[in-house]
């Protein structure tokens, strides 16, 4: 059986996770391009080796990374969001004539 800690659940097994994919930083929402949106979300490196990814505990929604070695499999650690989150994005309202 394999096993993921969770840092809210603790040490689970495998298959009450959801792998949500690979982390990458967020472009600043004033200033990034078309094209730069479009990498952000489309566009993964899918490098072998150390990686940092999205998982999340399904049972309680969850959601966090864990640092994986991509080659052998193994997690090397797991931790909140919010160590690399330090502040909240608040995006602006559309204006007239712009769709939600």
């Amino acid at each position: 059986m394999k096993l993921l800690t969770c840092p809210l659940n603790g040490q689970r097994n495998i298959s009450e996770f959801t792998y949500g994919g690979e982390y990458h930083p967020m472009p600043d929402p004033e200033t990034a391009s078309p094209r730069q949106w479009a990498e952000y979300v489309f566009f993964h490196d899918n490098e072998a080796g150390v990686v940092i990814e999205w998982w999340c505990h399904t049972a309680s929604s969850f959601w966090f990374l864990a640092e994986r070695n991509t080659i052998t499999d193994r997690v090397i650690r797991t931790f909140e969001a919010s160590e690399i989150f330090q502040n909240r994005i608040d995006f602006a309202e559309p204006t007239n004539g712009e769709k939600k």
